[in-house]
């Protein structure tokens, strides 16, 4: 199979990254304000219930499928034979989460309607194999189609979505478009597959294996899904949920640029470098990885922070005052998630040490319910950020403590030390002009430019390396024409 390229992946990957944080910039703020806050956390609450009847279906197959054909893409039919043992059996756990489902949407009376409508989620589980193509480095094609389906399912809310009684109809979009994005990427398998004995297909080793990629996203989940729950559960106020909603989509929307792009893409190729021992290069890899989550990381956490007290009113509307303060909050875990992300996708992943790293997650989660069920009865969505804030951050620390040099502490600081300074000036200075007599946007722009100027300068004039390289590298590419 001819070696694909991780640049061309790369800018495929950001491509659609940046996709993903133009399209809620255009559609946040008309949804926010057509749906409201209640209608916001409603459906943020009810996601976060299927999120968990998802897992069971995917079964930890995302990252262990693409690790085993990624290892495997050289050889067809062995690739194949794979791919088969892992979608039969990804299948059928998808069937055993639906009848689980089923039996929710009949004991539960509350949010019954919009349960019913979710189900098209949990049945579009079964036809994700989006694994496959992250794993053979085929990044076009997964992109080109998620970004028309993306694109099509905005067209579809602007065209429908009128009043808040239209909140069925927003979920039953959303679902709706992810089931057919997933469909949509069949018709190309043909191209990569040939035929196999069905009798050679073994699934016991891939279900033993799935489950220890299953864990650690169960852990992940209770700080990324629980503290939803929980919210709903323990204030049952929707509200609550639907700042903490949009808070967490701002955040997002910054993780997605930081970090999701390259990672995937690094995680990928490093699961095959492991394969061959070309341990120095995933030594440059990591090391060029941790240099463009800081680059990004903090110009976004210092950015949003700086920027949260104009940007909010102006973004969601009136009535998402407290969704400042989460920002405030929020906005750190832009690296520190950065940090363990890349090392879980491009060492422990890559490397086969994804037990030791559910145990650094298991850790995690527990610190995180704890502190979520101490927190949220007195500081409701403020609560649930502090302590998935200080959750992550245990997380990343153990996740480098013991990756091998692959992430040490000296890296990090090599790395990061310069970024975090100039980050913190650059914010000192655009959170100030936020007392000044300005249009929003004007001023936000204003924030924006002043922003980038002093933290690329700032940099440039600290003589980081990673920023020297980059500017010499634009430079030589301007005078080439």
């Amino acid at each position: 199979m001819k070696e694909p390229s991780i640049k061309k992946n790369f800018i495929y990957s950001t491509a659609y990254q940046i996709l993903n944080v133009i399209t809620p910039f255009i559609s946040a703020p008309y949804i926010s304000r057509v749906l409201g806050a209640e209608g916001i956390g409603i459906q943020s609450y009810t996601a976060s219930i299927q999120q968990y009847f998802l897992l069971l279906a995917s079964l930890g197959t995302l990252s262990y499928g693409a690790r085993e054909i990624s290892m495997n893409r050289n050889d067809e039919y062995k690739r194949s034979k794979i791919f088969w043992e892992i979608e039969l059996m990804s299948i059928g756990t998808t069937l055993i989460a639906l009848a689980g489902w089923i039996i929710l949407c009949f004991l539960t009376p509350k949010y019954r309607v919009y349960y019913i409508v979710l189900t098209i989620g949990i049945f579009a589980a079964a036809f994700d194999i989006s694994w496959f193509f992250n794993g053979i480095e085929e990044f076009k094609l997964t992109v080109i189609r998620n970004s028309i389906f993306k694109i099509f399912g905005i067209i579809l809310m602007f065209l429908y979505i009128k009043t808040r009684e239209d909140l069925l109809l927003y979920v039953f979009i959303t679902a709706a478009t992810s089931f057919l994005s997933n469909l949509s990427l069949w018709p190309y398998m043909r191209r990569y597959l040939v035929k196999v004995n069905i009798r050679e297909l073994k699934f016991k080793k891939h279900f033993s294996e799935t489950l220890v990629y299953f864990i650690p996203t169960i852990a992940t989940s209770v700080y990324t899904v629980l503290d939803k729950t929980l919210l709903g559960l323990i204030t049952n106020d929707a509200v609550q949920n639907g700042y903490y909603q949009q808070a967490e989509k701002i955040i997002n929307l910054a993780k997605s640029v930081v970090f999701t792009a390259i990672n995937s893409v690094v995680g990928v190729r490093n699961s095959y470098l492991f394969s061959e021992k070309k341990f120095a290069e995933i030594h440059e890899k990591i090391e060029a990885s941790f240099n463009f989550i800081f680059f990004m990381g903090f110009a976004c956490c210092f950015g949003i922070m700086g920027i949260a007290k104009t940007f909010v009113p102006l973004f969601f509307g009136a009535g998402y005052d407290q969704v400042v303060g989460l920002l405030y909050t929020f906005s750190s875990i832009i690296v520190i998630i950065g940090v363990s992300n890349c090392l879980g996708s491009q060492y422990y992943t890559p490397c086969g040490k994804r037990r030791e790293s559910t145990n650094y997650l298991i850790f995690g989660s527990v610190v995180n319910l704890i502190l979520n069920l101490l927190l949220i009865p007195n500081f409701g969505a403020e609560g649930a950020a502090v302590a998935s804030v200080i959750a992550e951050a245990m997380v990343s620390v153990l996740y480098v403590h013991f990756s091998c040099g692959y992430g040490d502490f000296a890296l990090l600081v090599k790395t990061g030390g310069k970024k975090l300074l100039v980050g913190f000036v650059m914010f000192v200075v655009i959170f100030a002009m936020n007392n000044l007599s300005l249009n929003s946007l004007v001023l936000i722009s204003l924030q924006v430019v002043t922003g980038a100027l002093i933290y690329v300068l700032g940099l440039i004039l600290l003589r980081d390396d990673w920023t020297m390289d980059m500017a010499q590298n634009m430079e030589r590419r301007i005078k080439r024409g």
